[in-house]
């Protein structure tokens, strides 16, 4: 009971670290990542469809990304649907690529990007500390239902504790290299 207690806080925690490291890879440092479109959403006979499925994206050089249809017809479609999403970038069609410069940050936005990125930090540093919540109500409720001792729930605390550091260790070390990377120019 305890061990799957701990394995079930322990997976929870990973999918949280794992949940900011997506949402920062969303988080526009200047630099072009083929990752940064993976979210949008191109218009595909009518069904949304993510642009990983119609196009190939590549980059072309450090600030330019190039998206390769895979249907000669859809680079408008896929045209529209870079400029409508929520990244703020200029696509420009060039026969069958579209071409996706990645525009240069200015200090201010660079400082509203790490506010950004530290709230989503923080976001998953309190989902972390509610699973330990969690899992330690469950350990007082076995120790009240007499299934497990005070001394095994005591060690179970610690263990989770120590699950819960480590979480956090890993979410601050993921903020401080995406703060770092945002204010290299």
């Amino acid at each position: 009971m305890i061990a799957d207690v701990k394995k079930n806080a322990e997976q929870k925690m990973l999918k949280s670290v794992e949940n900011l490291k997506a949402n920062l890879a969303k988080v526009r440092t200047g630099r072009a990542h083929a990752g940064l479109l993976d979210h949008v959403m191109v218009d595909y006979y009518g069904n949304p469809t993510p642009i990983n499925q119609v196009a190939s994206v590549g980059l072309m050089d450090a600030r330019t990304l190039s998206v390769s249809p895979f249907e000669k017809k859809m680079a408008a479609a896929i045209e529209k649907a870079i400029r409508d999403s929520d990244l703020g970038l200029n696509p420009a069609s060039m026969g069958d690529v579209v071409r996706v410069p990645m525009p240069a940050l200015t200090e201010e936005r660079r400082k509203d990007l790490i506010k950004v990125v530290r709230g989503e930090a923080e976001d998953s540093r309190v989902a972390v500390r509610n699973l330990r919540r969690d899992a330690n109500e469950q350990l007082k409720k076995a120790v009240k239902d007499k299934v497990i001792s005070e001394d095994e729930e005591r060690r179970a605390s610690d263990d989770i504790q120590k699950l819960t550091d480590k979480s956090i260790a890993e979410i601050d070390k993921q903020l401080a290299e995406k703060e770092k990377e945002l204010m290299t120019v």
